[in-house]
């Protein structure tokens, strides 16, 4: 599935989304803005929010006078979607060399290792 590329800010706003299970209503998305520190006018957000449905990563509906939003798209699909974009782009497909500039980097953790291992392990069988 060939997703449109989202800005930082509708990113945050699908983490919202996604965080409240899937669906949340206009003003528990403005709620959860101002936990994280974000002071955005009413203005943007819906801007913001009228561009995620435009790309088809939301949808919304009416509940009574309140607006309720609904991922269309999931968190892992959107995730894995972006992967294979940042995969093509900079690897041209080849997820060892992915997997290599992250040894590299220096970028696993000890534990990180242990899990991908029994992650191939298991996957393997």
């Amino acid at each position: 599935m060939a997703l449109q590329q989202v800005s930082d800010s509708e990113l945050e706003l699908m983490k919202i989304v996604w965080a409240s299970g899937g669906t949340a209503l206009y003003a528990h998305i403005m709620e959860e803005l101002v936990k994280r520190g974000r002071v955005w006018q009413k203005n943007t957000v819906i801007t913001l929010l009228s561009r995620l449905v435009d790309k088809g990563l939301l949808k919304t509906s009416k509940i009574g006078r309140r607006n309720e939003y609904t991922a269309v798209v999931s968190e892992a699909e959107y995730q894995t979607a972006q992967a294979r974009t940042l995969l093509n782009k900079l690897y041209q497909g080849d997820a060892k060399g992915l997997v290599a500039t992250l040894i590299q980097g220096d970028m696993l953790s000890e534990e990180d290792y242990a899990e991908l291992k029994r992650f191939w392990e298991g996957s393997g069988q």
